[in-house]
């Protein structure tokens, strides 16, 4: 048998793939993607489980330990081992930011070195309150020749679940 040489072996041509336009589109794209990433940071605050209270305390060896309570009715601030320095019930409005920000600032004054507060919430408080006490406790915001002035007070926060009120 004799095969032609028109039915046996086709020349068929290896098509080419252009990449052109997809390399062309990588160079616009990496560079735009690249420089957006800078402005989508997420600001991250690092948070801490308080300390132990069950510790029995040595009377010589008390430390100034901050706590801001945050209740149904009201917000309290106060050290661990003496007690309440200060308590700040809620009205209609809401919570009163304004005198836990001016009761933080004194403490501050009167203990510059202390970094670390404890916010110890009851369990049905919401989250924005939450938020809103955190954002009073790390910094005070006043107002000095028409410029807003910030003073750290104390970034070092630890989250716990409040005390149950006797008697609740």
């Amino acid at each position: 048998m004799i095969r032609s040489r028109r039915g046996g072996r086709h020349n068929i041509e290896t098509a080419e793939l252009n990449i052109t336009a997809f390399m062309n589109l990588m160079v616009i794209l990496v560079p735009f993607l690249l420089i957006t990433a800078v402005f989508s940071r997420l600001a991250i605050l690092e948070l801490n489980l308080p300390a132990s209270s069950t510790e029995p305390a040595d009377p010589q060896e008390l430390i100034f330990q901050l706590e801001v309570t945050v209740r149904e009715g009201s917000i309290e601030v106060g050290d661990r081992n003496l007690g309440a320095l200060g308590i700040y019930p809620s009205s209609d409005s809401g919570y009163d930011y304004e005198a836990l920000s001016r009761k933080l600032s004194e403490i501050k004054d009167n203990y510059p070195e202390k970094t670390d507060v404890s916010i110890l919430l009851e369990s049905e408080i919401p989250y924005d309150t939450l938020v809103q006490v955190m954002d009073r406790v790390r910094i005070a915001e006043t107002v000095e020749e028409d410029q807003i002035v910030r003073k750290d007070l104390f970034p070092d926060i630890s989250i716990g679940d409040a005390p149950v009120l006797e008697g609740a």
